[in-house]
């Protein structure tokens, strides 16, 4: 502790360590200091001068905190702690001269900016500003930029704070914005006035201090004041990010990220900000059952009914689908095998072993990706199977990190050495001697579903599990799927995997599993919220809650159990899927001992105690797989589209848009001849 150093803030005396800037110090101590363009993600402007504080003994001029270090401080007199006036004359005079110059040319458009009630600009004029101006001559005006379908821009607004340039170019790593001009005429503007590519896009909305870029989807639907506000997690992806869910009425308005430093940070991806409305599109909102090959609606009792009849005494298979809560999962499978029926929740053939955490999550958490001096990726892109993760995985190269890669080459917005894309390179690593200083670096291997989702997709974990273990690293294993690993957890696996699930079987029960083709043949029970694939294969639908809807826990690509909260009701007659679950069991006479979602989670707990440690990552027992030899074939990618994953991104049209655009981009611009 004696490398931290005495500094006196507005009277008060704290120790700080001497890297920290002015700006962090004082919080610290508990004293708010306004800013524009200082992030704690983000690299330093310096720019918008709004966090101006006095240093006692210093020039006679207030000094930027964002840019200042405690280290620069000289000490006082007879070698007295430095001193800081964050409120003294000097600083307010200061702070209200910025403010003022920062609404010279601010457009007064407060009553229709879509920023109204959460704009930072707005607050610190009611705090920090003066309530006259000065100013008479006409105030400038920017062109509109079109950055796509996402990013709404009234760039008049901008006031130069640079988060968005910073943010896009730094952890987005797609350096598409940027700052032309200089004095009046400086604007941020998008290269060549392309669109924005990144994945990740939508961060820049919540950066931006103003209202210069907003949301399109969501312009001019709703005030925040009018909104209802649930803390809940994020199921496009496996990762699990915190997210924030606000709904008007039964709808929902918008998604945007929460700070977890664990898992997202304070990012989301496009694909999870802005799937909301694939919620309203393609719903099921009744039961539905299908006579002379066509689908009626029908009620309640009659579609249980339907479903138990022809559950009764029949071999029946259970697909657990990707969206699927652990709770739900733990209902089917108590459900099916009640029947003396088998339960896969691996829809996509991945060859995960059942029962050994350490092979089908791993060992390491997303955090270690921070410190990792050498990353190696199997089978994966994580830019498109999990934006925010391959943003950490940037942060960790800018910080020195080596980043190995077998797979299919594709750009990940960094470096990388390509080690080839087939799993002989994986092999010819982990038979390479490892030196001690290498071993003594911390190092992270990341094994997409691309390399495991083939025929020896457990040859291929059992090398990478080899390598792990020689070069002393941790193993983390990349879902696509969110229900997977709680799935996984409540062992909703069968021999031979679906294949073996659904052999001979008369029943296949589908909870939501709608990345499959069922042939034709078994009576097939489709439990799902929305009218996709199973759907339209099912003989019985019985309409569920999606993840906003109900209360369900998850368990993300790590291994750390979260809760999704509820933050709408369900769509028309659909219902919780585990209730869905016990009242189909009481129609066929085998009640599951359960009447509340409270007891199905005693339950659970009690059958696998670690989902009861909410927001913490279990260890894992390491347990490798015995050594196999790979094939010779090249790595596939995981996901065909990232933007069209599951049912509700397909129902999106703002999904189906962004497909098209990506699509678009790769295909190029053929020049007319």
């Amino acid at each position: 502790m004696s490398d931290l150093r005495k500094i006196i803030i507005d009277g008060r005396e704290i120790e700080v360590d001497p890297a920290m800037t002015l700006i962090q110090a004082c919080e610290e101590a508990g004293i708010e200091i306004p800013r524009f363009c200082y992030h704690e993600r983000l690299s330093i402007a310096g720019n918008c001068r709004m966090c101006l504080v006095e240093v006692v003994g210093g020039p006679p001029k207030p000094a930027a905190s964002c840019a200042m270090q405690v280290r620069d401080l000289r000490p006082g007199p007879e070698g007295a702690p430095p001193e800081v006036k964050t409120n003294s004359p000097m600083v307010k005079k200061a702070r209200e001269g910025v403010m003022e110059f920062l609404l010279i040319n601010h457009p007064l458009d407060c009553p229709i900016c879509d920023q109204g009630g959460e704009c930072d600009l707005q607050d610190q004029a009611m705090a920090y500003g003066v309530d006259f101006s000065r100013y008479r001559e006409p105030k400038r005006a920017v062109a509109n930029l079109d950055l796509g379908p996402l990013v709404g821009t009234h760039m008049t607004r901008c006031i130069s704070c640079t988060r968005c340039v910073r943010f896009i170019t730094e952890v987005a790593g797609i350096p598409e914005l940027g700052q032309t001009g200089r004095g009046e005429d400086s604007e941020i503007t998008s290269y060549l006035g392309a669109t924005l590519d990144s994945e990740m896009q939508g961060n820049i909305i919540d950066l931006c201090p103003v209202g210069a870029l907003t949301s399109k989807p969501y312009a001019f639907t709703a005030r925040p004041w009018e909104l209802s506000k649930t803390e809940t997690i994020d199921v496009m992806d496996a990762l699990g990010s915190n997210t924030r869910v606000d709904t008007k009425g039964r709808e929902v308005m918008r998604i945007l990220p929460r700070n977890h430093d664990g898992i997202n940070e304070e990012w989301l991806a496009d694909r999870s900000r802005f799937v909301w409305d694939g919620l309203r599109r393609q719903r099921l909102d009744r039961p539905y059952v299908r006579e002379n090959g066509k689908l009626r609606p029908a009620t309640w009792p009659e579609a249980l009914s339907k479903a138990a009849n022809a559950m009764k005494g029949k071999t029946v298979a259970g697909l657990v689908g990707d969206l699927a809560s652990v709770e739900a999962a733990y209902a089917l499978k108590q459900l099916v095998e009640g029947q003396g029926g088998r339960v896969e929740c691996r829809t996509d053939g991945a060859k995960l072993p059942a029962g050994n955490r350490s092979a089908y999550v791993g060992t390491a958490s997303i955090e270690d990706i921070d410190e990792a001096k050498m990353i190696l990726l199997v089978g994966t892109n994580p830019r498109h199977e999990a934006p925010v993760l391959n943003a950490r995985i940037r942060k960790a190269w800018l910080r020195g990190a080596e980043v190995a890669m077998v797979g299919p080459k594709v750009d990940l917005t960094y470096d990388y050495y390509h080690a080839g894309d087939t799993p002989d390179a994986l092999a010819r690593m982990s038979d390479e001697q490892v030196s001690d200083e290498a071993k003594a670096k911390p190092s992270v291997v990341i094994v997409g579903q691309g390399a495991l989702r083939r025929a020896d997709g457990e040859a291929v974990l059992s090398q990478a599990m080899k390598m792990a273990e020689a070069s002393n690293s941790g193993l983390l294993v990349l879902h696509t799927a969110a229900g997977r690993v709680g799935a996984m957890d409540v062992d909703a696996v069968s021999e031979g995997g679906v294949e073996g699930a659904l052999d001979g079987a008369e029943v296949v029960f589908n909870l939501g599993a709608d990345e499959i083709e069922i042939a034709d043949g078994p009576f097939v029970i489709y439990q799902g919220s929305h009218g996709d694939r199973g759907a339209h294969r099912a003989d019985v639908i019985l309409p569920a809650a999606a993840w906003t809807e109900e209360q369900g826990l998850f368990v993300n690509t790590e291994g750390r159990p979260q809760l999704a909260l509820r933050a709408g009701f369900a769509p028309g007659e659909a219902k919780e899927n585990w209730a869905i679950l016990r009242a189909l069991s009481g129609e066929m006479g085998q009640a599951l001992p359960f009447d509340s979602l409270a007891q199905l989670r005693k339950a659970l707990v009690a059958a696998h105690p670690h989902l009861s440690l909410i927001d913490e990552v279990p260890e894992n027992a390491w347990q490798p797989l015995p050594a196999a030899e790979p094939g010779l074939a090249a790595f596939a990618p995981a996901l065909a589209d990232h933007y069209l994953v599951n049912p509700i991104t397909r129902a999106s049209q703002l999904m189906a848009q962004l497909s098209a655009n990506a699509k678009a981009r790769v295909q190029g611009q053929i020049a007319a001849e």
